[in-house]
């Protein structure tokens, strides 16, 4: 029988993941050559299958006596998520799943599938799915910062994330959207903003409503100086651009700035991109304001980005909290005397957000807006968005 394409590239993307610890992204552009639906729709299954995996594998346990090798465990996860989760009939789930393991493992794969085909949806009644689909240490460490909320927000996780939208000044919105607070534009997920009227013209880009905040707390006016550091993929210095700021957006990936090029040349916006570490960079000036959406675990994107949960451990916390800290230190530097700094991270780790709060840069203190009436907010999956931290800060004038 031969190997379904989709399924195959769904295996393909959870070896990645699970067994190589490369993110779902970046997997796939390794994929093998196939059509571009095949692929969309492996991408799709893989996605499920890390949204609920411990779920899916706490619904196969009963009929597997041991842990199958990798391959067959792939094909099994991958059938149970159609059968279960992604309505697909049981004969195509269950033989599309057979086909791309090797044949020593395709009766077990079949056995098992048939088995979990003739129990049904119900198989998966009665689990705490909430906590099968969350790492141990990252619940414990929800639960310590977020409280009863931890719960709402792993619920939250097992869904995919709407197609979030910001409009240039001026700019029609595309017909369909649900318009927000703020300004944001929200789609069903599944949109594809490319087919969007509009999207050609550059007329909006992708932005979670979260991740619009930072900016919009900048409060950058036109003419004003500024920077903003670990620009990549372009979103917020958008934001700065069309509020008529100059802009300077600095990057360290050469291919994410590369992103960050094409998404400005699209929507026909101006700055000046510099390809630099922010921890290395001295552009010789200082800035009227300051945006650092800092490198962290980017916890709190999970509903758009499923593997993050199975690439991130509790090492990774410290180690970027103590990165963030440096970055934030060095940001501060470029701010003029009386300018503004917004510090945000996409994360749901109060080490990574709340806790930078004890350590503010020397000479600067919380700014208050109506907006962020303490200085700082914190957004969460459960409030129908992304989880991030932000902080306005304002450098105090020089004596």
């Amino acid at each position: 029988m031969p190997a379904n394409q989709a399924r195959l590239a769904a295996s393909h993307l959870l070896e990645a993941v699970l067994e190589r610890g490369r993110s779902l992204e970046e997997a796939l552009d390794t994929v093998p050559a196939m059509e571009a639906r095949d692929k969309a729709a492996g991408h799709r299954i893989a996605a499920m299958v890390l949204r609920r995996l411990g779920s899916l594998d706490a619904a196969l346990e009963p009929w597997l006596r041991r842990q199958p090798p990798a391959p067959a465990l792939r094909a099994l996860r991958i059938g149970a998520a159609e059968l279960l989760l992604l309505g697909t009939p049981a004969h195509a789930a269950v033989s599309a799943a057979v086909s791309v393991v090797p044949k020593p493992l395709t009766g077990v794969v079949n056995a098992v599938l048939r088995r979990v085909a003739e129990a049904g949806p119900a198989v998966l009644e009665g689990l705490d799915a909430e906590r099968l689909d969350t790492p141990s240490w990252l619940w414990a460490s929800w639960h310590a910062a977020h409280g009863p909320a931890v719960r709402a927000i792993a619920r939250a996780h097992r869904e995919e994330a709407p197609l979030d939208l910001s409009l240039k000044p001026g700019a029609a919105p595309p017909p369909g959207g649900e318009a927000l607070p703020g300004g944001t534009l929200r789609f069903p997920a599944g949109t594809r903003i490319t087919e969007l009227p509009g999207f050609t013209e550059g007329e909006f880009w992708a932005q979670d409503a979260a991740a619009a905040l930072p900016a919009r707390l900048l409060e950058a006016r036109p003419g004003e100086r500024v920077a903003d550091l670990c620009a990549a993929p372009g979103g917020k210095t958008a934001q700065l651009a069309a509020a008529g700021a100059e802009v300077v957006a600095v990057e360290r990936d050469a291919k994410r700035l590369l992103r960050l090029r094409e998404n400005m040349e699209r929507l026909r916006l101006p700055a000046e991109l510099v390809q630099a570490d922010a921890a290395q960079w001295r552009p010789g000036r200082q800035f009227d304001a300051v945006l650092l959406d800092a490198p962290c675990t980017a916890t709190g994107t999970i509903r758009r980005h499923p593997d993050v949960p199975h690439l991130k451990r509790p090492k990774d916390v410290p180690t970027l909290a103590a990165q963030q800290k440096t970055l934030l230190d060095l940001a501060a530097r470029l701010v003029k005397p009386g300018g503004r700094l917004v510090f945000s991270t996409c994360s749901l780790q109060a080490e990574e957000g709340e806790a930078h709060l004890r350590a503010l840069p020397g000479g600067f203190a919380l700014d208050p807006t109506p907006e962020a009436p303490e200085g700082w907010l914190r957004t969460r999956p459960d409030q129908g968005m992304d989880g991030f931290f932000i902080a306005r800060l304002r450098r105090n004038m020089a004596p």
